[in-house]
């Protein structure tokens, strides 16, 4: 049964469509990169399978264990974001508090699962620093932490490497990808064709004409592909 099941959605607000007959499928394992021109329903679709925002209409439903909840999410950062006054492990540890429920503290197994992916992501030493004095790429590594603590399922990340330098942009890619290779469920929108067609394996393009899902090598060969490539 797959993870998330779109089927002939209409998205948007206030009753007002910015997509409509959107269908598309994400199962266990995939790496699905959002693509597509600015306007045409990225960031809405998002905020839809983060339960943000309801469907206009049509049918989304999660599967084989996912509940809306047990989702991580790496937000595209501010500047305000980033000069948030906390402490690294302040933020990671915060990435639990959807299961944390109604007690008033974390848990060892909470405790221990930060930890643990805090130093999956090279930021323990980081711990006791102050967020908004690390580097660029410091930060999203300590915010995919974050959402790592979250879920061992599915991630969501909107524009995960925007302000990044290249060496890093590449750097954090192949990070995502290698969480991909473990197992987790990658759901990434991303504004850079290239990187999508290299690293996912299903595309998903929202264009104001033409929406296109499928897997990157059907993609590579559709007209949306053709359209958008620089």
């Amino acid at each position: 049964m797959s993870y998330i099941k779109a089927t002939d959605l209409t998205l948007g607000y206030e009753g007002k469509a910015v997509i409509e007959n959107l269908n598309f499928e994400v199962n266990a394992g995939d790496y699905l990169c959002i693509v597509g021109e600015n306007g045409a329903g990225k960031s809405t679709t998002m905020k839809t399978l983060l339960n943000l925002v309801k469907p206009i209409s049509g049918e989304l439903t999660y599967g084989d264990g996912i509940k809306p909840y047990e989702v991580g999410y790496l937000p595209q950062q501010t500047v305000v974001q980033r000069d948030f006054p906390a402490s690294v492990y302040e933020i990671v540890i915060s990435g639990n508090l959807a299961k944390i429920g109604m007690r008033p503290f974390y848990s060892k197994k909470e405790r221990d699962n930060t930890k643990l992916n805090m130093k999956r992501m090279n930021v323990w030493e980081f711990r006791n620093k102050s967020y908004k004095n690390l580097s660029g790429g410091q930060q999203q590594r300590v915010l995919l932490a974050r959402a790592l603590c979250a879920t061992s399922k599915l991630l969501l990340l909107d524009e995960p490497v925007t302000g990044l330098d290249p060496k890093v942009t590449i750097e954090f890619y192949q990070l995502i990808k290698a969480l991909n290779e473990e197992g987790i469920t990658i759901i990434m929108i991303t504004h850079d064709i290239h990187a999508a067609v290299e690293y996912a394996d299903k595309i998903l393009h929202l264009g104001q004409n033409n929406v296109f899902f499928g897997t990157k090598e059907e993609y590579k060969l559709s007209d949306a592909y053709k359209e958008f490539e620089v």
